[in-house]
């Protein structure tokens, strides 16, 4: 998912990590040191397209490896979060660094991930600016609750509950739904899914640049 550019609260600098709050954090979290930039998939590519495989193996020094990629191929490409399925791993599993609506930024990553919504009459269905690392250079309005958990297990295979309301809660709600197969294209009516497109023709180009900029900036 895309970072807002616009925030509605002033920003605080607490910062929850894997959901647990922390006194302080790095601006670039520890795995983008030790990552490398994956090419990032786009909308049309049949893997964004169908459900993810579970990932049934943990504590390897593989999967580490990818969520490493994964934090450091968000960053370069501006994201607030990342699937895998997204660098072209067919696995359930996502990665964050997302802010919320007050200001405290999330950041973690989490496998095999449950998406629980509240009840109806415990959320509000909110429209907000959407975008997508794999619909690059698009941003379109998408309704999604107020508020979100996520349940699934970290690296090591221990057990996660991930809160989150606001435009965090959004981010939950995007990425779970590519371990599905779908973007936030399919929540689109025909009409402004067709936008969207058009904007992404118009305006891929100079997005992939942007993130070609920004990786040689770091030397990968």
């Amino acid at each position: 998912m895309s970072v807002r550019h616009e925030r509605s609260r002033p920003v605080d600098r607490r910062v929850r990590v894997q959901g647990r709050p922390v006194d302080s954090y790095p601006s670039l979290p520890p795995e983008t040191e030790r990552g490398s930039v994956r090419r990032v998939t786009v909308v049309g590519e049949e893997i964004l397209s169908r459900p993810c495989q579970e990932v049934t193996e943990f504590g390897s020094p593989e999967l580490s490896s990818l969520i490493d990629d994964m934090f450091l191929t968000m960053h370069v490409a501006d994201g607030a979060g990342l699937a895998a399925n997204q660098v072209d791993v067919d696995l359930r599993l996502f990665v964050y660094d997302c802010p919320d609506d007050y200001g405290i930024r999330h950041v973690g990553h989490i496998i095999n991930p449950v998406l629980d919504l509240p009840g109806p009459g415990s959320r509000q269905l909110v429209e907000d600016y959407e975008g997508c690392l794999s619909v690059p250079g698009a941003g379109m309005a998408v309704p999604r609750t107020d508020r979100a958990v996520v349940r699934g297990l970290d690296k090591d295979g221990n057990p996660l509950v991930i809160e989150g309301t606001g435009y965090f809660a959004r981010c939950l709600q995007h990425e779970t739904d590519h371990l599905f197969g779908h973007t936030y294209l399919d929540r689109l009516s025909k009409r402004d899914r067709k936008e969207a497109l058009r904007q992404m023709t118009e305006r891929r180009e100079d997005v992939f640049a942007q993130r070609a900029v920004k990786a040689a900036g770091l030397g990968r």
